[in-house]
């Protein structure tokens, strides 16, 4: 994840400088790596501020390592801009932090919606990552599935980079769901491996953690089907500024953006035009960013809310044929549920 993001914020950092950067000054940055750890993003955050003094920080990937240091980014004014942290506690973590990806709050209900109306799916299981971000997004699901007539059958949860989950699979086997809601991150490759190894032929529901590249690869045929609500961004959609950005990044990267690369990537302008609107302090930038509106980023129109929140579309997405596509409706239903337990 933190290379994919890397990539994307270095492409547009050199678009920026090409551009006679912000301000007539070269666009800099200077990188830590947090490891996806929360107290190592602690340490990094700080001495991004005391040694670096950086006024904005993008950062982290991951909800947990965010909320640690959220508190830090408040206590000595950085801004901080995450890309990809949905984790609904963010919201309103303080003055000086943003994010633009939508909150859990809002992808969980949008699937929780699908799951319910479009695929009448009314028994639904739900397995996740034991943190931050797969509690927040698990709650949010559950409420919102449960106020629509849903019954969730069964809850499970396992270690962030877990690599064996045939006992909770078997556990959910057992109470024969509709569908099968998964949250996690590149465990969900040999999540989804171990369930067909398993036998266990289900709807699969996920979020837009899964559209990684890793997890089609390690599970194969498995992901076939799987559908999962999606930032805005799609490398297909023809869009210009789409095309624009995935002809670039495979020009310097030999390899087609994800959506990791893509919100840094966004994040990175974000910044850029903030700065150059209002100026380099702190506070500048801080004000600049509330006052975007509509920006045409590669993950949609990005506008952010008096919490920092972004505010933004969602897609419903499906693996086809080891492609993530759009969910095109009834061609794209699933099949009835095999209700034969092997």
């Amino acid at each position: 994840y933190g290379e994919a993001a890397r990539k994307g914020i270095e492409l547009a950092r050199d678009e920026i400088n090409r551009q006679n950067g912000v301000r007539g000054r070269a666009l800099q940055v200077v990188y830590e790596d947090s490891q996806g750890d929360p107290r190592r993003a602690v340490d990094a955050f700080r001495k991004l501020e005391s040694v670096d003094h950086v006024p904005a920080v993008i950062g982290d990937l991951f909800s947990s390592a965010t909320l640690a240091i959220a508190p830090l980014a408040n206590q000595s004014e950085v801004v901080l801009l995450s890309p990809t942290s949905s984790a609904p506690e963010l919201t309103g973590a303080g003055p000086f932090v943003f994010r633009n990806v939508a909150s859990d709050v809002f992808e969980g209900s949008v699937m929780a919606d699908f799951a319910k109306k479009q695929l009448d799916m009314a028994r639904v299981a739900i397995l996740s990552v034991n943190n931050a971000y797969g509690i927040g997004i698990e709650r949010v699901f559950k409420k919102s599935f449960t106020e629509k007539g849903g019954v969730i059958v069964a809850e499970e949860v396992f270690p962030e980079g877990a690599t064996d989950f045939r006992s909770q699979l078997t556990k959910i086997r057992s109470v024969n769901p509709d569908a099968i809601y998964i949250v996690g991150y590149r465990e969900l490759g040999p999540l989804l491996k171990q369930a067909y190894e398993l036998g266990l032929r289900k709807q699969f529901l996920s979020t837009v953690m899964f559209e990684d590249p890793e997890t089609l690869r390690v599970a194969g045929r498995a992901a076939d089907g799987v559908i999962y609500s999606a930032r805005a961004y799609d490398p297909r959609s023809g869009e210009s500024t789409v095309e624009a950005f995935v002809l670039a990044f495979k020009q310097k990267y030999g390899q087609v953006p994800d959506i990791f690369a893509a919100l840094s990537y966004d994040a990175t302008k974000i910044l850029a035009l903030a700065m150059e609107r209002n100026g380099f302090q702190v506070d500048q930038i801080r004000r600049g960013i509330l006052g975007i509106k509509d920006f045409p980023g590669v993950a949609g129109l990005t506008s952010f809310d008096k919490n920092g929140d972004v505010v933004q579309p969602a897609l419903i997405k499906i693996v086809r044929q080891g492609q993530f596509v759009r969910y095109s409706g009834q061609q794209d239903a699933p099949p009835p549920a095999d209700n034969h337990l092997p």
